[in-house]
């Protein structure tokens, strides 16, 4: 892993530029043991695909000897000390009609059936690579290839929240109105990034996610729950294969 100072109080760490599974996962690997540390010079630690970002205390200490004390070659090879916090959400998804209103564009460009695309995309557990864009927005792997479909030539003013979009190899969603390119197949009604909930945002970068087909009944019955606060979030936490 590589090393650059970014500023005055940043710094990133880098691996190999690639968009892969096992990169990810070294990712992880050291930025969760850079947390676990709770060295007293660092603020904040952000990865993503490839790299992770570190924000340190400029005022109290100097990047050299924070350097020094994570010795990050040496955490990228301690496994055995990480505590694992992975965790699958599945996510409850309502697809087609006005809340995918791309589905059939989806299904079309690649020559198959709406059916056979809501079953290949509810058939995988996607990586959370990063988390950025908006607050909440995870950027996913493992997009199946028979799905794959390009960006809208024309940006949306306004994608709904909650609304799942495929952009090229990626899915994601939309966890608050926002304008946006990506082609959308279906809207989950659970809000996935909530400033009045602990934790805010369901997942982190490293975790999982999967989506579920569901009806619009139970899209609304889940929706209504959510706006009375009798809603169980436990209930999306599934098991890491």
């Amino acid at each position: 892993m590589d090393v650059k100072v970014i500023n005055e109080s940043h710094f990133m760490i880098y691996d190999k530029n690639e968009i892969d599974p096992s990169v990810k996962d070294g990712i992880s690997l050291v930025a969760t043991q850079i947390e676990q540390l709770n060295h007293p010079g660092i603020i904040s630690v952000t990865s993503s695909y490839t790299s992770i970002m570190v924000e340190y205390n400029a005022l109290k200490f100097d990047c050299e000897d924070i350097l020094k004390d994570l010795d990050i070659e040496n955490l990228r090879h301690r496994k055995g000390d990480v505590i694992n916090s992975k965790k699958k959400i599945i996510l409850p998804v309502y697809y087609g009609n006005d809340f995918g209103p791309d589905l059939e564009y989806v299904a079309e460009y690649n020559k198959l059936s709406v059916e056979e695309v809501i079953e290949i995309h509810t058939r995988n557990d996607y990586l959370i690579y990063a988390i950025g864009f908006l607050p909440g927005f995870p950027f996913l792997g493992g997009l199946d290839k028979r799905i794959h479909a390009p960006r809208k030539e024309t940006p949306r003013n306004k994608i709904k929240s909650g609304s799942v979009g495929i952009a090229n190899n990626q899915t994601g969603l939309y966890p608050k109105d926002s304008p946006g390119g990506w082609q959308i197949i279906g809207r989950t009604p659970v809000d996935v990034f909530n400033l009045e909930r602990d934790p805010m945002i369901l997942y982190e970068a490293g975790d999982f996610i999967s989506f579920k087909s569901i009806s619009e009944e139970q899209y609304k019955q889940i929706e209504h729950e959510i706006s009375e606060g009798s809603f169980d979030y436990t209930i999306l936490v599934g098991e890491v294969k």
